[in-house]
């Protein structure tokens, strides 16, 4: 939405809406081309961004009918957050940066036992069914060096 012009986000937020409510694989996608072909007469820009992101924004089309609300929601990760900045706040000031980081580290190991205990968005016997699942095209490995360089790693 980042580069869609405000008085546009209601209708390209409607109509993007409308891929997610699709019955079926089939439907989402063709739903996507007619969003696509309204987004491109007005906004060629944001037509040209939607086309580049189309596999990771129907990637939940891969997956079992019955999770596609959980692949693509992002009720967890805002829930996270929501726990964290309320944790933060309790705070307000932190003396040195290691002490937010053993903060937000004791936050992410509570939520982790929490859903280890049972409390999971997505049981196990429906992750062992979105397994069977063939991914036909993984993308690019990544490179261990390229981690490094970007101190992603350890």
């Amino acid at each position: 939405m980042g580069i869609t012009p405000k008085n546009m986000w209601p209708a390209v937020k409607a109509m993007l809406h409308s891929v997610y409510d699709q019955p079926d694989a089939a439907s989402v996608h063709a739903q996507f081309d007619r969003l696509l072909d309204y987004v491109s007469e007005k906004l060629p820009t944001v037509a040209e961004h939607l086309d580049a992101a189309r596999a990771d924004i129907l990637a939940f089309t891969t997956f079992p009918k019955d999770v596609w609300t959980q692949v693509w929601s992002n009720n967890p990760a805002e829930r996270l957050n929501r726990e964290i900045r309320r944790r933060t706040d309790a705070v307000g000031i932190f003396p040195n940066r290691a002490a937010i980081v053993r903060l937000v580290g004791a936050v992410l190991a509570e939520q982790t036992d929490e859903w280890a205990e049972g409390r999971r968005y997505l049981g196990l016997e429906v992750l062992a069914r979105c397994r069977h699942t063939t991914v036909t095209n993984t993308g690019d490995e990544v490179d261990p060096d390229t981690e490094l360089t970007l101190g992603l790693s350890a």
